[in-house]
């Protein structure tokens, strides 16, 4: 698998980022090569806590089963308290690749972690710092990798799924 062969979606809410997850899974696209990012905001409504059981990200506090469909669905998870994006939740490859580029030493100027960790699975600088943008402006980032037929496969998925942006990236 080449994981520099991906296409990334924005999507402005919550709701709408799950639903594109959920098309993929129905559609039988691998979720181990799926993951999201997006802030945190239940940071502001007394969570208490977070874990991870098994591969699933678990949290509790006053709101706590808003994240639960999406963890439910995807492999891996991280809390991150990212400089300049604040509290951030992260599942799939991604927490693996923002790991990677920390524990790497890989510094890029002016992008954060998960800027980073984007760059360092080939995502071009200047979309990166599109996707940090989105993110900062609470908006949910989609990760899919893969081979080319795979890639091709969510891109028609994701197209319906009427993201704000999508972008194939190879």
């Amino acid at each position: 698998m080449n994981k520099n062969n991906s296409i990334i979606a924005v999507y402005p809410t919550h709701t709408a980022a799950e639903a594109a997850v959920t098309e993929l899974q129905q559609s039988g696209f691998d979720m181990k090569k799926l993951s999201i990012v997006g802030r945190d905001y239940h940071a502001d409504e007394h969570v208490i806590g977070y874990y991870n059981a098994g591969d699933r990200m678990k949290m509790w506090g006053k709101t706590g089963a808003f994240w639960g469909g999406l963890w439910g669905l995807l492999f891996g998870s991280a809390f991150f308290w990212v400089p300049g994006l604040g509290p951030l939740l992260v599942a799939g490859p991604m927490v693996s690749w923002i790991v990677g580029a920390l524990e790497g030493a890989i510094v890029v100027g002016g992008l954060s972690a998960v800027g980073a960790g984007l760059y360092s699975i080939g995502i071009p600088k200047d979309s990166v710092m599109k996707y940090e943008t989105a993110i900062k402006a609470d908006k949910f980032v989609l990760v899919a990798h893969g081979s080319e037929d795979e890639i091709a496969h969510a891109k028609e998925i994701l197209t319906r799924t009427t993201p704000e942006s999508l972008e194939h990236h190879k």
